[in-house]
């Protein structure tokens, strides 16, 4: 008993420090442009992961060899997933309210199921298809649209949340992606090759589209530093390795049940630090998203199986 409460007490400080993402994403962006402030800290959790990646290799028998084609793997995961996933969120809350990230955070589990259908063939039913559709319900009532004629109250929050979005999608392919990998190497492992391939992407991208980042590091405030190392060190560092510790003892599905605390401690936080409004119009697309997540989390995952256990049981009978 005592081990499971500790378990779910690092489940809720790891959605907590992913909530605080982003918050600590905008704050960091007063000083420097979106792609360094996402290359910044991921290079610190690199350095950071090298040392403990090396010691648990140190301490296995057989260590598996990086072929092409996992290379090719690892450049994809890395791109399409961490790139996306990380540079989509901290560019998007630049244009966005922080507050819309953590509410448009709850599409997550939607996009993975639809990217698991695209990418690993499975089973995409009508549920989790009218649950994507209310989710895109959802994250336009968030964008601010005039219905009255259809206009957009806000260009920049609508690209703001796009971005989020892409950054979800990101998130939902690395999640599902990772998979093919996990068979192979430990989680991080997978982690760290994909933080190479992030690096290998964004230190090109950000000497060419934002070259007087490295010229105007000496100066930054204590606070972009402290936003700097809190993502480093929290985001990308800590807070994975906990995950995939408790991992370890819990079911995938029952620690995935945590990160519907993400929107929650994120609108909080975003209220308390940055002195965000959470809207009417927010609220109404929020709870839409939680509506198409229960849809697909709750009803489909219990109720349909229990449905169809009990139509098939009265077959039996009938026959």
């Amino acid at each position: 008993m005592a081990s499971r409460l500790r378990d779910w007490i690092l489940l809720i400080l790891c959605n907590l420090i992913w909530a605080s993402q982003f918050v600590l994403a905008k704050l960091v962006q007063e000083k420097m442009g979106p792609i360094f402030a996402t290359l910044l800290p991921m290079a610190l959790a690199t350095v950071c992961l090298i040392p403990l990646v090396h010691r648990q290799q140190s301490r296995r028998s057989e260590v598996h060899p990086i072929g092409t084609a996992d290379l090719v793997r690892f450049a994809v995961i890395g791109v399409f997933g961490q790139v996306l996933a990380q540079l989509g969120v901290t560019w998007g809350v630049r244009l966005a309210p922080a507050s819309n990230a953590a509410l448009l955070s709850l599409t997550l589990p939607i996009a993975t199921a639809v990217i698991a259908y695209l990418v690993l063939s499975e089973r995409m039913t009508t549920v989790r298809w009218i649950s994507f559709g209310l989710a895109v319900a959802g994250v336009l009532q968030c964008s601010g649209i005039d219905w009255n004629d259809l206009r957009f109250s806000s260009g920049g929050v609508l690209a703001g949340n796009s971005l989020i979005m892409v950054g979800v999608l990101g998130s939902a392919f690395y999640n599902v992606y990772g998979k093919k990998l996990l068979h192979r190497y430990s989680p991080l492992e997978v982690l760290l090759y994909s933080y190479y391939a992030v690096l290998l992407c964004l230190v090109p991208l950000t000497l060419y589209l934002e070259p007087e980042s490295l010229h105007i590091v000496g100066l930054f405030g204590p606070k972009v530093w402290l936003g700097v190392l809190l993502l480093a060190a929290l985001q990308y560092f800590l807070s994975m390795i906990l995950f995939l510790t408790v991992l370890t003892r819990l079911d995938a599905a029952q620690a995935g049940l945590s990160n519907y605390l993400i929107p929650v401690f994120g609108v909080v936080i975003a209220a308390i630090v940055l002195g965000e409004r959470l809207t009417t119009r927010m609220a109404i697309g929020g709870l839409v998203v939680l509506g198409s997540t229960l849809l697909i989390t709750v009803y489909e995952e219990h109720y349909v199986p229990r449905m169809a256990a009990a139509a098939a049981s009265r077959a039996a009978d009938d026959s």
